[in-house]
């Protein structure tokens, strides 16, 4: 799965070029919401004094030149995103056609995973992967930020204690994901069986279509009611860590301003700063928390991957003897 694209020498400059153009893109994306954070604080503070018009104006206006530039470099990042995730998914399928054509055997599923898998890996790759670097210069980025507005909040359970938003954000990210962990610890295995018995259905389905005769109604809807059974499991435990997922980020919302408004009523910071901290925080928060906001997909991801190990394992160990 990964040395047949970034150990080819065909899709060599895909793979690591693509990889750092990506990356580029990402980084310069976290830069400007950088220069959006302080831009956040001034013109707040602007809204608050309610006294320079020409002021008003002159931050709309800069805001034009971050947001703009930020826009199309999303949009680029997006579209290389799908023709990269692509090529990934073309040098697995070029990579396992050989093999799979040189094996004596016939492979259960072999078809949904060299069509179906290779695809959903890539896909989630796609998200997980970039996802993960986006989350890690967010990190770099906002947390010396959120430690030096730290030092202008007085919070009365955390006194005099420096950086303290940013320990504040990485504890309730922790606690988060611990919590995360036990809510959905379930969920790989689940999907991981919810796919063989798409599979074993849809192998029955196809053998029907080609031959009416090898159709029986009995077998498929007992193959039915089993995947029936799965799906219904699977969708209760989604709906309970879907749900633990929500509180979370609400609380996360909300939890800057409760922790700021004491300052801000007691005249110690304005507006603009509490805004600029409320926004820097969640963009630590969700650094830290990045496995919270993608365990589904990490959950179908693993599973995936599982599924492909073993196809892989297969085709290897078939294609030496």
């Amino acid at each position: 799965m990964i040395k047949s694209f970034f150990l080819s020498k065909k899709y060599r400059l895909w793979a690591w070029g693509g990889l750092l153009l990506l990356i580029s893109s990402i980084y310069i994306q976290v830069e400007l919401t950088v220069k959006l954070n302080s831009w956040y604080g001034e013109f707040y503070d602007i809204l608050q004094k309610a006294e320079n018009i020409d002021a008003y104006w002159n931050s709309l206006t800069e805001f034009t030149f971050i947001a703009i530039p930020y826009i199309f470099i999303a949009i680029f990042s997006y579209y290389f995103t799908q023709h990269y995730a692509f090529r990934w998914r073309e040098a697995i399928t070029s990579y396992y056609l050989p093999l799979w054509e040189k094996t004596p055997k016939s492979i259960e599923g072999a078809s949904q995973r060299i069509q179906e898998d290779t695809y959903q890996f890539a896909k989630y790759l796609e998200n997980l992967g970039l996802g993960l670097v986006r989350a890690l210069l967010t990190l770099m980025a906002f947390i010396p930020i959120l430690w030096e507005l730290s030092g202008k909040i007085s919070i009365p359970f955390f006194p005099n204690i420096e950086g303290s938003l940013v320990y504040l954000a990485f504890i309730t990210s922790v606690g988060g994901m611990v919590i995360s962990y036990f809510v959905g610890i379930k969920l790989p295995n689940i999907e991981y069986h919810n796919q063989r018995l798409e599979a074993s259905y849809r192998k029955e389905l196809v053998y029907s279509e080609d031959d009416k005769n090898f159709a029986k109604a009995e077998t498929l809807f007992e193959l039915f009611l089993g995947l029936k059974l799965n799906y219904i499991r699977l969708f209760n435990h989604y709906s309970y860590f879907l749900l633990w997922k929500e509180l979370y980020q609400q609380i996360m919302i909300i939890l800057p301003y409760l922790l700021t408004a004491p300052s801000l009523f007691s005249g110690l910071i304005t507006l603009g700063v509490i805004t600029q901290t409320a926004n820097a925080f969640g963009k630590v928060n969700d650094g830290f928390s990045y496995w919270i906001d993608r365990w589904t997909d990490i959950t179908k991801f693993i599973s995936v991957v599982k599924r492909l190990r073993e196809f892989e394992k297969i085709l290897i160990s078939e294609s030496r003897d």
